[in-house]
């Protein structure tokens, strides 16, 4: 079995690589295995090396350093290859992912990690490629473009940087006018955003879909109307924690302003002529319109050993 870490060094708002390299070197020979860190170095970079060392054949293990993006474009390498299984160190701002199955601290423990258990999950694929914890429109995407600046200000993480963001777009244009097809079911509207979710956070820590199960074959779909600003201002904290369904379904709070389905695809498209902002694991871009479907099991991925 080959260990292959793929850092990104320019995730997250310093050069995680000085002290992870390091680490990775003194777990792997703690644990005697063969091993191999690679460098990151552009867009799109992560995928080429996953694809590369999977298409080798063997047995492999490979770990995206870096924020979910990283960790996107390695399971886009690997994807198709029943030698290659993805593990996960959050060295990035939100580091969403990893709320699915445990702490953060659980994933950095790199030993611990290189013994762990494989797993199947969902993927989500849309028409302009693969997501693997939530595709969203609107509102969010937009924040999702205000993110990097609040970043690099001192001492704003993640959520604090999603928070300011957050406070930046509603003092701009709110919503838009959608036609939403889910599984068949036609849905128009006026929407504030919307969440198509495959895993349960987003936004360094968002609960958009606190029940989602990345192994069940459904998307949780969240779309929210389009509210006044003090209503959003009242709602997002409890939006935040996860509180807008429970047991299946929309809490009383939300019940007027939330629908919620449990779908396997997805379409959106806009009907005000306004470009609507849609990210992919934080990828942001605008889009007219918006195709999405679950992909059952289609990623194997790995949980630190003893977690399961």
């Amino acid at each position: 079995m080959r260990h292959v870490f793929i850092v990104n060094p320019v995730s997250g708002k310093a050069d995680a690589s000085g002290t992870l390299v390091p680490a990775i070197i003194t777990a792997a020979k703690t644990l005697g295995v063969e091993y191999e860190i690679l460098l990151t170095e552009r867009p799109g970079h992560g995928e080429e090396l996953a694809r590369q060392r999977a298409r080798a054949g063997e047995p492999v293990r490979l770990y995206a350093c870096g924020g979910d993006g990283t960790l996107n474009e390695v399971l886009q390498g690997a994807r198709g290859f029943s030698n290659a299984a993805v593990g996960c160190v959050p060295c990035g701002s939100g580091n969403d992912f990893v709320r699915n199955f445990g702490k953060r601290e659980d994933f950095l423990d790199l030993a611990r990690l290189m013994r762990g258990e494989e797993r199947t999950i969902d993927l989500i694929d849309t028409d302009r490629g693969m997501a693997c914890t939530i595709c969203s429109a609107g509102l969010d995407a937009q924040v999702a473009y205000g993110i990097p600046k609040f970043r690099r200000l001192p001492f704003c993480g993640g959520s604090m940087a999603y928070n300011l963001s957050i406070l930046q777009a509603v003092c701009g244009p709110l919503g838009h006018r959608l036609r939403v097809v889910a599984d068949g079911e036609e849905i128009t509207g006026e929407f504030l955003m919307l969440a198509i979710c495959n895993g349960c956070a987003y936004g360094g820590g968002y609960l958009a879909a606190p029940e989602a199960d990345m192994r069940d074959g459904l998307l949780d779909l969240m779309l929210i109307k389009k509210i006044g600003r003090l209503t959003a201002a009242r709602v997002i904290g409890g939006y935040k924690k996860g509180e807008h369904i429970k047991n299946g379904a929309v809490t009383e709070p939300f019940r007027n302003i939330l629908l919620f389905r449990r779908v396997r695809e997805v379409s959106v498209q806009v009907l005000d002529g306004r470009p609507l902002v849609v990210t992919r694991d934080g990828e942001c871009e605008e889009r007219m319109s918006l195709n999405a479907r679950v992909s059952p099991a289609a990623a194997r991925v790995l949980v630190p050993a003893g977690m399961l």
